[in-house]
């Protein structure tokens, strides 16, 4: 009855053992040079500050509005694959769902746009 499931059962394993065995073999095997920058934090290939330089130690809020941007729209797409999936069985429910929900986020799309929210200064 489950003999199905014995190559999936031993991908896993053949996976997790090699994730195991990278991360235990790695500091036996690997280069041991350090210097003060290898240890540093690394901020785009600046030198590291205890404070963000723009804004007197304050992060600009149009990164958080463009991240808070982008969670909206990947969020969106994964809406979109099970309807894309199934689109044949939900009929034209399914289409006239799909398309006030593609309407509403076209509204806060181009609320935002009018609004400035996309233009990075």
């Amino acid at each position: 009855m489950l003999d199905p499931y014995i190559p999936l059962v031993l991908l896993f394993a053949l996976a997790l053992g090699f994730a195991v065995f990278s991360v235990a073999i790695a500091p036996l095997v690997g280069p041991r040079r350090y210097n003060k920058a290898k240890l540093d934090a690394y901020e785009c290939g600046i030198e590291p500050s205890p404070q963000p330089v723009i804004g007197g130690g304050r992060m600009p809020v149009a990164y958080y509005l463009t991240a808070m941007l982008f969670i909206l729209f990947d969020i969106e797409m994964v809406f979109l694959y099970p309807f894309a999936v199934s689109a044949d069985s939900l009929g034209m429910f399914g289409v006239i769902e799909i398309v006030l929900f593609i309407a509403t986020v076209g509204f806060a799309y181009i609320y935002v746009w009018r609004r400035g929210g996309l233009d990075w200064n």
